[in-house]
């Protein structure tokens, strides 16, 4: 008998890289895609997928509590891998309720859904249903942002002290997915990331805008002075993590995924266009299209995750360094882009 699992959210850039993965390495599993299919979910990106018999695709809203109860019950779904999330900080800064409704109001809405079915009352598991558990994906910006020392790194014990509405809201899901497995007694596991870069990301994110506008001769924006630091996680690295942490982490524990590798957005854009002067030069090098623009609101200084606990208890490493991943990465945007 297969098991179902529901996965939120998965025509987005992460979950359309964890959905092939998965499918592929767990023949045991039906998958049940749930996305609204919002401007930055697109089912292009699961094409590969379409034909597998043991992946659904349902058009839908997080929020909608009608709609959760009747795929609990009519696929029986005995765990939940949670994606969906509004995620662009300038949008949460020009709509911030939009990331409270989704991100706070959906999270709660998948999870009360999931204890009810799951569970006849605190701590007490319905027959059958003991191993289902509650994996909810965040990121490191609800830990505010660091110093410049190369030594201040996130843990899973830093204080939450979130600096937009973006990661504000993802705080907020974080808390109340904590608040079902001390409450309730719920199986839940919750991983923050660092940013994760790769194929199928959406066009308005750093990386492929960068692409995009070097090819199409337009400027190349950077916010302030170009020197906010983030840790870049290639997105394949980061779906193995969710699946060691999903599959073997421990209940009620919170595992950050990091990449070490820490850049500044200067950095990236030489490397990226270093790439492309030698990939498709023109008659100019791509570098000078590079241009300052007013920095962003709110904008933290400089992210990094220490994935030792993760590294260390459940045996994850990262595959690709920033220097081979950012190769694949534009390789791919070439392909969508040239």
């Amino acid at each position: 008998m297969k098991k179902s699992i529901l996965l939120t959210g998965t025509a987005g850039f992460i979950g359309s890289n964890f959905v092939p993965y998965f499918l592929e390495k767990y023949p045991e599993y039906n998958l049940v895609n749930l996305d609204l299919l919002t401007y930055a979910g697109n089912l292009e990106n699961l094409k590969e997928c379409e034909g597998n018999a043991r992946y659904k695709f349902i058009k839908g809203d997080i929020c909608n509590r009608e709609l959760i109860e009747f795929i609990f019950n009519e696929y029986d779904i005995q765990g939940v891998i949670h994606f969906a999330a509004e995620s662009h900080v300038d949008n949460s800064i020009k709509n911030p309720g939009v990331f409270i409704q989704t991100n706070v109001n959906g999270t709660f809405t998948l999870l009360d859904a999931a204890y009810k079915y799951w569970m006849e009352k605190p701590f007490t598991w319905k027959p059958k249903y003991q191993d289902c558990r509650f994996h909810h994906i965040s990121t490191d910006e609800v830990y505010g942002t660091l110093s410049l020392d190369p030594s201040d790194l996130f843990t899973e014990s830093t204080p939450y002290a979130p600096n937009s509405p973006y990661s504000a809201s993802k705080a907020s899901s974080d808390m109340i997915v904590r608040s079902y497995q001390e409450t309730y007694g719920m199986d839940t596991v919750i991983t923050n990331c660092s940013n994760n870069y790769g194929p199928k990301q959406h066009d308005e994110k750093l990386i492929p805008t960068i692409i995009r506008r070097a090819l199409a001769g337009e400027s190349i924006p950077i916010y302030g002075d170009g020197k906010n630091i983030r840790d870049w996680l290639y997105v394949l690295d980061h779906c193995k993590g969710i699946d060691l942490v999903y599959h073997t982490g421990k209940t009620g524990e919170v595992y950050n995924i990091g990449g070490r590798n820490e850049r500044t957005n200067l950095q990236i854009v030489d490397a990226i266009t270093t790439i492309l002067d030698q990939r498709v030069p023109k008659g100019k090098s791509y570098k000078e299209l590079i241009t300052f623009v007013e920095d962003r609101a709110g904008h933290d200084r400089r992210y990094a995750i220490d994935a030792t606990k993760l590294e260390s208890e459940l045996g994850w490493k990262a595959d690709e360094n920033f220097d081979t991943g950012i190769v694949k990465t534009v390789e791919w945007y070439l392909k969508k882009y040239h």
